[in-house]
């Protein structure tokens, strides 16, 4: 299959993912957070989990070129990394990102969402032990100096200004916990297709947030109409965004996978300010663009030596 199908998918997830942030926000006016993440990861955990479990002699996989079910099993020691994934990136980091959205705007939630890539990287610094050049340890600062000019907007003297710090402060707590269950799900993936690890994490972490939303209870029902778009939001943003991800990194590897994918901010941010009409201030696509040249910088590969043959 040609390369080129690599680009399109991964523009493509980048754009669901992106776009998704601003349905989100419109599904909040209504709707609590808890309850939009529970429809959202299960909806797109069922799919995920359709196309996880093919087995890999089938036609529709092997056109795909999807990274489906493996002969390898879990053991129990494998828990130890399953279980804190699932809570992060299956619980936690969604629920956190729609509560810190509930109360920032979708310009700054979509273009926050790139301190995940910071987070990914700092945490495999401290507890896997990577150690990068010094171009990344730049790229590092820049991302660090553009997260901290979104969240506070350079500017918390009043109470609005608060409000959304907060709400911002939520979106990078999300994010953080996504950068923890990338580094587990990387660890668990010489055992496991990513795409499996997906549908696991995000059908169990969709349980466990039914059934915390039970026990809470529901402060206003949603139409069974809401329901439904909600659904459809987690399977087209959760999981056929992922879907088309591991296609892309399949096809044209992490590099350009991840550096393309960082667009998704991009797609949240206009979209946000083209269909919610939300305003987007000269510091914020500053310190945008600044965090997508710091991942570009990331993304740039190791010089070859050219010593003497």
């Amino acid at each position: 299959m040609s390369h080129h199908w690599g680009y399109v998918a991964v523009l493509f997830s980048a754009f669901l993912f992106g776009i998704g942030t601003t349905i989100n926000k419109m599904f909040l006016a209504s709707v609590s957070p808890l309850f939009i993440a529970t429809v959202t990861e299960l909806a797109g955990g069922f799919l995920l989990g359709c196309f996880s479990f093919l087995p890999r002699n089938t036609k529709l996989a092997s056109s795909l070129n999807l990274p489906v079910r493996t002969k390898t099993v879990f053991v129990s020691r494998d828990l130890v990394l399953i279980i804190p994934m699932v809570l992060s990136g299956g619980v936690l980091a969604y629920w956190l990102y729609l509560l810190g959205l509930n109360n920032t705007t979708a310009v700054s939630a979509a273009l926050l969402g790139n301190t995940e890539t910071l987070f990914t990287m700092g945490i495999a610094f401290v507890f896997l032990g990577e150690r990068g050049r010094l171009k990344d340890y730049a790229a590092t600062a820049l991302l660090i100096i553009g997260g901290v000019i979104l969240a506070t907007n350079l500017n918390i003297v009043n109470q609005d200004a608060f409000g959304s710090l907060f709400g911002n402060l939520l979106v990078v707590a999300g994010c953080f916990f996504w950068g923890i269950d990338n580094n587990l799900s990387r660890l668990l993936s010489v055992k496991r297709s990513l795409l499996q690890l997906g549908s696991i994490k995000a059908i169990i972490g969709g349980g466990l947030l039914l059934a915390i939303t039970s026990l809470i209870g529901f402060q206003a029902a949603p139409s069974p109409v809401s329901i439904a778009y909600m659904a459809i939001l987690g399977v087209f943003n959760v999981g056929l965004s992922l879907l088309l991800f591991l296609f892309a990194l399949q096809e044209i590897g992490a590099m350009r996978t991840g550096v393309i994918f960082s667009t998704s901010s991009l797609f949240g941010a206009v979209s946000a300010f083209l269909i919610l009409r939300e305003p987007i201030s000269a510091v914020q696509i500053l310190a945008g663009l600044l965090m997508l040249f710091a991942i570009y910088i990331l993304s740039i590969p190791p010089r070859k030596n050219l010593g003497s043959v």
